[in-house]
């Protein structure tokens, strides 16, 4: 792969965690009195949704940013150590 397609996903992956450093800045729920379903402020609500967006995102981070042959390097500083 060139370097320059392996740059684009690399940026979406900052965009997103950038995005997810603003969001996490929820300002607008603080004095939100509503709940949901009768018994979740809407607040927590916010944060559960944002804690799953941030677990998809490092996912997507380990699928990009990963070494594709980062076990193959593994396997081969085994066998080496045993020669």
């Amino acid at each position: 792969m060139r370097p320059c397609e392996k740059q684009r996903p690399v940026s979406i992956l900052w965009a997103l965690i950038l995005l997810l450093i603003v969001l996490h800045q929820d300002v607008w729920f603080w004095d939100d009195k509503r709940l949901l379903l009768g018994f979740l402020p809407i607040g927590l609500f916010y944060h559960m949704g944002l804690s799953v967006a941030a677990a998809a995102t490092w996912l997507l981070a380990t699928r990009i940013a990963w070494p594709a042959d980062d076990s193959a390097s593994g396997n081969e500083r085994s066998n080496g150590a045993d020669s």
